[in-house]
């Protein structure tokens, strides 16, 4: 594996046992930096609990869980988060044992509260996207957890944007035991630049205030490329969204107030290509591990450079190249943080939906079931009479599995596996409606 010279340099003092802040560009590789010397150091022979890794959102636990496992299947792990029972969590944590947990601050508190949790073998503590955690109203929760684990001999702290100084009332100013604490500093900021190189930014106006319309025509004119469009409300998602679906766009939405399970329904959608539009809140701004996406569409102007750089980081990706469209009304200006030229005018476009080349399909049956990614494949291929070629991502849940498959194929291999069992077992298998 080449590592990166900021994962080089991340790794070598998590492994020198400093307290470490993590300086680093959206998409840079920041969660590798730290997880391949959180592996090295966890004893898997001993039944407790060895690192804490403490994420803004319940999507980015299990981004980074998922790295975790790319890398070993050794370490017990589990994410913990809100809006599921925390006694189903409570009887996984004793059945399991985890030597790391991946875990919302409110949810982390709850169980530590409990006696759910026994915090005191834990090595070190990492808060990954530390600022994003105090902007989003954790402050208190951070300070009861730093005292909850005063006792851990290192902690890392990972952020995509500086720590200015700040007055003691702001929200981003560190809870009291961190500062307390050496850091080493690793930063890796300005390789911010690299990112400004390959991300090009274009203005979009739109004549009228309600930018509908303009944003049909921009999506026209990126021809069916894979587009997150930004705005700053959930009700704005849910009403743009509906508008783009109307028009027959393959839009999904994607917000912090659907459930879950339909959350994690609109990222396997956008990922596996079976939406090409994904219209979220900054929900979607950080911790995301989207592939491929060609460009980003602030509807609602970013309210400050941070908010930009994290919103247009979903693009431009490692060594990839993307583009940022600010889609500027009559009555709005380009924010001074934004240094581009570049207009893109759409008036004369004439709206046309590109129809997306996968689609997917949901299968009743997951890890629980005993179910691998080669028996989906292998089920499809056999009983279904595709090819590899026609066969796309394939995502497994506990209880469910979601594959996407050449949208032209779909009504065949649904009537060529009707009744069929798959791995011995007989399920639903139905195409996932939008």
């Amino acid at each position: 594996m080449t590592l990166t010279p900021m994962q080089e340099a991340a790794g070598a003092a998590i492994r020198s046992q400093n307290n470490v802040l993590l300086l680093s560009p959206t998409g840079s590789g920041k969660t590798l930096a730290f997880i391949l010397p959180v592996i090295e150091m966890i004893d898997t022979n001993s039944p407790r609990l060895q690192a804490v890794v403490v994420v803004p959102t319940r999507e980015l636990a299990l981004q980074v869980e998922s790295v975790l496992k790319e890398q070993t299947r050794e370490i017990r792990s589990m994410s913990l988060y809100g809006g599921r029972p925390a006694m189903e969590e409570h009887r996984r944590l004793r059945e399991i044992n985890p030597h790391i947990i991946f875990a919302t601050p409110g949810r982390l508190l709850d169980h530590i509260g409990k006696e759910n949790l026994n915090v005191l073998s834990t090595r070190i503590l990492i808060v990954d996207e530390y600022d994003k955690c105090l902007e989003l109203g954790f402050r208190e929760e951070m300070d009861n957890i730093t005292t909850a684990l005063v006792h851990v001999p290192q902690v890392v702290l990972t952020s995509a944007t500086l720590f200015e100084e700040k007055s003691e009332e702001n929200a981003l100013d560190a809870p009291s035991l961190l500062q307390r604490r050496e850091f080493k500093t690793i930063d890796f900021l300005a390789t911010v630049h690299d990112l400004q190189a390959r991300l090009e930014i274009c203005i979009v106006p739109s004549p009228e205030k309600d930018k509908l319309s303009t944003l049909a025509r921009l999506l026209t004119h990126l021809q069916g490329q894979s587009a997150i469009v930004f705005v700053a409300h959930r009700e704005s998602a849910e009403r743009i969204a509906k508008y783009l679906k109307e028009e027959q766009f393959a839009a999904t939405v994607y917000h912090g107030g659907m459930e879950q399970e339909v959350r994690e329904r609109a990222l396997y959608r956008f990922r596996a290509g079976a939406s090409t539009i994904l219209v979220s809140t900054d929900l979607a701004a950080r911790g995301l591990d989207i592939p491929a996406v060609r460009a980003i569409i602030h509807y609602h102007l970013p309210i400050d450079e941070a908010t930009f750089t994290h919103r247009s980081g979903r693009t431009a990706r490692w060594e990839d190249t993307g583009t940022a469209f600010l889609m500027v009304g009559p009555e709005e200006n380009v924010p001074a943080f934004v240094e581009s030229n570049e207009v893109l005018n759409v008036d004369d476009i004439t709206p046309q939906p590109f129809h997306p080349e996968w689609a997917v399909l949901y299968i009743g049956r997951g890890k629980k079931d005993k179910l691998s990614k080669a028996d989906v494949l292998g089920f499809l291929c056999k009983k279904g009479g595709l090819t590899s070629a026609q066969i796309g991502r394939i995502d497994l849940g506990a209880h469910t599995a979601y594959v996407a498959v050449k949208r032209d194929v779909v009504k065949r291999v649904l009537h060529q596996i009707a009744g069929e069992k798959i791995k011995g077992m007989k399920t639903l298998i139905e195409e996932m409606r939008r």
